[in-house]
């Protein structure tokens, strides 16, 4: 009796043990494993102007903020000619303010005088011609010759003719400059300013900023040597932001999408993985790059994702290989990627 009741509690125990089998929950989903290297994004400076290099002051390493003077040129040349644009510049201001004060009141009287000289002499020569033509008359023509009576007739022409070339003078005298040539003045000041400006502007670009929060990663130039806009002299390195390009398969595109959490590891250190998040991925496809590691090899066509990452602690670098571990989504399981 008793070894029946064991075999039924026996049988029993191995039904409900195959019960839990067939009924229990699935294992949860380890979510995605991609590999990929970290990139970050770089600038190279260069001098906008060519001239020699005065000073570099940074080293590969450096960290420099933004606005920060990096290197400098030899600005001699552009200080000397920013001399020479201001001496021209105060030279115009006085013409042109003369011209806007117009005519003094000692140039008028002094015009005026010279009309009442002119007048004068003219007045003079026209009663020497009368004498003459009088004595001529009353001598029949035996008195004066009659060259004599040519010369005191071109006096008085030419006294005349003086007499009103100055009473035009005092007239311009009186009335000012024209504005015509006011306006001229004023434009070439303009012109002489606009110079100045822009030497200005290239000697403000001697100095070498940074544009952004970065770290140098080369300093290609040295004191003396000659720099040109199409020679850089550093290159900076800007790791905010900095992302992990990874790429992945069409089947496990519809598991990912823009914002989901995941963490990145290195293989230097593989227990402490650094936060991150997806925050771009591709909308068209293309062939698994040569760079790209996986498991196993693929000639499929894949989607580049970046998963953008915060290292305040700065340990990765440009190029280095890492893992990005994504959670499974149960919530996006089956929908469209992007």
């Amino acid at each position: 009796m008793k070894k029946v009741l064991a075999g039924g509690v026996l049988v029993a125990v191995v039904l409900a043990g195959a019960a839990w089998y067939v009924l229990r929950p699935a294992p949860a989903q380890d979510g995605l494993t991609l590999y990929g290297n970290v990139d970050i994004r770089q600038v190279a400076l260069a001098f906008d102007g060519s001239d020699r290099v005065a000073r570099m002051r940074v080293e590969e390493g450096d960290r420099v903020k933004a606005g920060d003077v990096l290197a400098e040129l030899d600005g001699r040349s552009l200080r000397l000619q920013q001399a020479q644009a201001r001496a021209r510049i105060a030279v115009q201001e006085q013409a042109l303010l003369r011209l806007r004060n117009g005519t003094r009141p000692e140039e008028v009287a002094q015009a005026q005088a010279q009309v009442a000289s002119a007048q004068a002499e003219a007045e003079l020569a026209e009663q020497q011609l009368a004498r003459l033509r009088g004595i001529a008359a009353n001598t029949g023509g035996r008195g004066v010759s009659q060259q004599d009576l040519d010369n005191a007739a071109s006096r008085l022409r030419v006294a005349r003719a003086q007499w009103d070339n100055r009473s035009k003078g005092l007239q311009l005298a009186r009335v000012g400059p024209r504005k015509e040539d006011i306006a001229q003045a004023e434009a070439q000041l303009e012109v002489s300013r606009a110079e100045l400006a822009l030497i200005a502007y290239r000697l403000e670009q001697t100095e070498l900023k940074a544009p952004t929060d970065a770290v140098v990663r080369a300093r290609l130039l040295e004191p003396g040597d000659m720099a040109s806009p199409q020679r850089p002299a550093y290159t900076l390195a800007i790791t905010d932001p900095k992302w992990v390009r990874v790429y992945v398969s069409e089947p496990q595109l519809g598991h990912v999408r823009p914002g989901m959490a995941a963490e990145v590891v290195t293989d230097s250190q593989p227990d402490q993985p650094i936060a991150g998040r997806i925050g771009y991925i591709s909308s068209v496809a293309e062939f698994t790059p040569r760079n790209v590691q996986t498991e196993e090899l693929r000639t499929s066509l894949v989607y580049e994702m970046r998963v953008l990452v915060d290292d305040p602690q700065d340990r990765l670098r440009l190029g280095m290989p890492a893992t990005v571990r994504i959670a499974q989504d149960r919530q996006g399981e089956g929908a469209p990627g992007r």
